[in-house]
């Protein structure tokens, strides 16, 4: 269990770096947007290329971001039930979700985003607006990309989740629960 556990500590690692990465992203993106607004309202100048960068770097925040979330346990949680089940039985919800659920979906949306990813870089795909961004399997492979580091974060918290159903290290998000909200 011990080196489950430390191999559970380096994904976290990797996908709570792409994370905190992904969050320094806000500041060009701020900048494009608010470049782009400028240019619009006072000087009636658009450009797709703006707005298809906008949604660029918003789509790359939020794909990198997921990993980091779910690791955090900041993503959308159903507590009405769950905060009131025993610490086992959460734990094997949990388990019994990311064996079932998410790790089975990561493999399908990997699986067929590499296609897409790798159709895209065949074809050296661009945007289908003349004026828009050039290397559209860029944001295609960060959308690939994403979803790896979601599916490691699943199988960290699966790793770390079933250590605490083994007792080999105490709930860590025990604290979250007794205080009615996570």
């Amino acid at each position: 269990m011990k080196s489950l556990l430390a191999v559970s500590r380096i994904l976290d690692r990797l996908v709570n770096g792409a994370g905190r990465l992904a969050g320094w992203l806000i500041l060009p993106m701020i900048g494009v947007i608010m470049f782009d607004v400028i240019m619009r309202h006072w000087f009636n100048i658009g450009s797709t290329m703006l707005q298809e960068l906008e949604w660029h770097l918003h789509g790359t925040l939020f794909l990198l971001g997921l990993g980091w979330a779910y690791n955090k346990d900041n993503h959308v949680r159903i507590e009405l039930v769950s905060e009131k089940l025993k610490s086992n039985i959460r734990i094997i919800i949990e388990l019994t979700g990311i064996a079932l659920f998410l790790i089975p979906y990561i493999i399908v949306i990997v699986t067929f985003g590499y296609d897409y990813f790798a159709l895209s870089l065949a074809n050296n795909e661009i945007s289908a607006s003349q004026t828009g961004l050039p290397m559209r399997y860029i944001i295609k492979g960060i959308m690939v990309f994403g979803f790896v580091l979601l599916g490691l974060a699943g199988v960290s918290r699966f790793i770390t989740q079933l250590a605490v159903l083994k007792g080999a290290i105490p709930d860590p998000d025990e604290h979250h629960h007794a205080e009615g909200h996570s």
